[in-house]
């Protein structure tokens, strides 16, 4: 599946010209990696009684009557990193989380790693740890365009697109020349490449489009142009960045029909 996003010639003068506010969009957004993520384990009274008056009062089970039965309480797996708080914004539908835990809230380093949930056991990691970047001053629950921060919480994943064709996903994908990026970033490190495969995280953006697509539902002013793409070795504006090879294997695993989440922020907040 492809969009309708107009003349190729109009998105990439806007995206020259600065119009992908507040994110990696705007200017800025890395190598090796198996096509299919490799799994890894988590490191996720009594009986009856007659009353005194000679009525009949109702059976407690106890743990005598457990042990005897053999009948004990499984609970589905969580994600270990995650608090109630950041758990209860997953959806129950959700059975794909890409969670990114940054260092520290000021920390541009991070890893992903993804998680499936199965609907009796519950969620379990998928992949290993996999390196990432984030926005060059960390991480901010209340992101604003221009902040150099990346934004805290949970968000869907249903775009996704690039310079280079469709290395397998079944995401809707958007390929063309607008997604092209020149200059440095932060550590002088050209920017080459960076949007060659990307995938739009639903933050202030309409779901369901390019990640060209300029609408921001919460202003311009709170920002947008919020993806995940190809990592340029340092910092972002505001994305996440993962190595070429780890991209491909994300947009091959990433299933639209799992309602796939992104839950992203520094260690200490999502342990909340």
């Amino acid at each position: 599946m492809s969009y309708r996003s107009g003349p190729r010639g109009v998105a990439a003068l806007l995206l020259a010209s600065g119009l992908l506010l507040g994110g990696c969009a705007s200017g800025f957004g890395e190598e090796g990696g198996s096509s299919v993520p490799k799994a890894v384990n988590d490191k996720g009274g009594g009986g009856g009684a007659e009353g005194a008056g000679g009525g009949l009062g109702r059976a407690v089970p106890g743990p005598a009557a457990e042990e005897q039965t053999g009948a004990r309480v499984v609970r589905p797996r969580e994600i270990p990193s995650l608090g109630p708080k950041t758990r209860s914004r997953i959806p129950e539908e959700s059975r794909q989380a890409v969670v990114v835990t940054g260092d520290a809230p000021d920390s541009n380093r991070a890893t992903l790693v993804l998680y499936e949930r199965d609907p009796v056991e519950g969620w379990r990691s998928v992949s290993d740890p996999w390196p990432a970047h984030n926005a060059l001053k960390g991480w901010t629950d209340d992101h604003r365009q221009g902040d150099l921060r990346s934004p805290i919480g949970v968000f869907g994943l249903t775009d996704a697109g690039g310079r280079l064709p469709d290395p397998g996903t079944r995401l809707p994908y958007d390929r063309g020349p607008a997604f092209t990026l020149d200059g440095v970033g932060f550590e002088g490190e050209p920017l080459a490449g960076s949007f060659d495969h990307v995938v739009a995280i639903n933050y202030n953006r309409k779901p369901g489009t390019t990640p060209l697509d300029w609408t921001r539902p919460l202003g311009a002013e709170k920002g947008g142009g919020i993806w995940i793409h190809v990592d340029h070795g340092g910092p972002t504006q505001g994305c996440v960045s993962l190595r070429m090879g780890r991209m491909r294997e994300l947009l091959r695993w990433l299933d639209p029909g799992k309602v796939p989440q992104v839950v992203m922020g520094d260690v200490s907040s999502l342990g909340r």
